[in-house]
């Protein structure tokens, strides 16, 4: 685990791994996101312009949702961080000592995403199910950087299955380095790697996903399935979380984020159901112009 690369001089500001795989992530996610999207009309020229635009306005979404919310559960649970916020609101603001919901960021990136497909002419539920799938795939990165940092830990191995190998399980150093987020009480202790299955879900996510794109019979489709499978995955995973910063409700029996993955799973299937027998022709990209006949110009004058 190496949570800081280096520290700015004079100001002693500390770039984190987490930032770095994040940043990563990110640029990875959008040129996807721009190549898939290329694909789906018959003026890429004219698109990529502003194809280009939407991963910033999403960016923006994402940091100011996930931060929202954090301070929201927070408060709402009347935490002693919670309550620090309200001491000094300007921490809020501070974003880099951590706290972050990745659930709020996706209803940040999705609010985000419509403004700005709005504001550039594109159709906002077409960039929804490519965003999303490219999303997994920055998530599949950006996750690297929790397990870098210690952020997200799993709880304590129970003794008898202590010897299962990594990623199901991993050792935390006896000594934590610097900026470590594991907590001094989980140093030199087994915990579920629980970063790494994050990781493994979104690479799992991103390559159904891409299979998915290539069936889906109407525009939309895409999106209620992927956040279906998300809000399964993220509750299992969930459960062998040990870090309390999350959100606990109801005497610690269901996380912030398990409770809204109940929710996003049973909107999302139903909307499946209702629309099970949708087909649209802009589901799948523009057939090619037929090249012409031999003998014949292309262009004529």
């Amino acid at each position: 685990m190496h949570p800081i690369l280096f520290k700015v001089p004079f100001f002693d500001f500390p770039i984190t791994t987490f930032g770095l795989m994040v940043v990563l992530g990110f640029i990875a996610a959008s040129h996807v996101f721009v190549k898939i999207n290329l694909r789906y009309t018959s003026d890429p020229r004219e698109w990529h312009p502003r194809l280009d635009a939407v991963p910033m306005w999403v960016l923006a979404g994402v940091i100011l949702g996930a931060r929202l919310m954090y301070v929201i559960v927070e408060m709402g649970q009347g935490s002693a961080v919670g309550q620090h916020f309200m001491d000094n609101p300007l921490r809020i603001l501070f974003i880099h000592e951590g706290g972050l919901v990745m659930y709020g960021g996706a209803f940040g990136a999705i609010l985000a995403g419509w403004f700005g497909t709005r504001r550039h002419g594109l159709p906002f539920v077409q960039c929804l199910d490519v965003g999303l799938l490219c999303a997994f795939l920055g998530l599949a990165i950006g996750r690297i950087g929790c397990l870098l940092v210690g952020d997200d830990f799993g709880s304590i191995v129970p003794e008898h299955l202590a010897h299962l190998p990594f990623p199901i399980t991993l050792q935390v150093p006896e000594i934590l380095p610097e900026g470590s987020l594991f907590g001094p009480g989980n140093a030199g202790q087994i915990l579920w790697a629980t970063q790494p299955w994050m990781s493994l879900n979104g690479l799992m996510l991103f390559g159904t996903g891409t299979w998915l794109l290539h069936r889906r019979r109407y525009v939309g489709q895409l999106s209620l399935q992927l956040l279906s499978l998300y809000a399964v995955n993220r509750y299992a995973i969930e459960s062998f979380r040990g870090d309390s910063i999350r959100g606990l409700w109801f005497d610690g029996a269901f996380s912030t984020s398990q409770l809204i993955s109940c929710v996003v799973f049973v909107v999302c299937v139903g909307l499946l159901v209702r629309h099970r027998g949708r087909t649209d022709s802009g589901a799948q990209p523009p057939s090619p112009l037929p090249d012409p006949p031999p003998g014949e110009a292309s262009d004529p004058a």
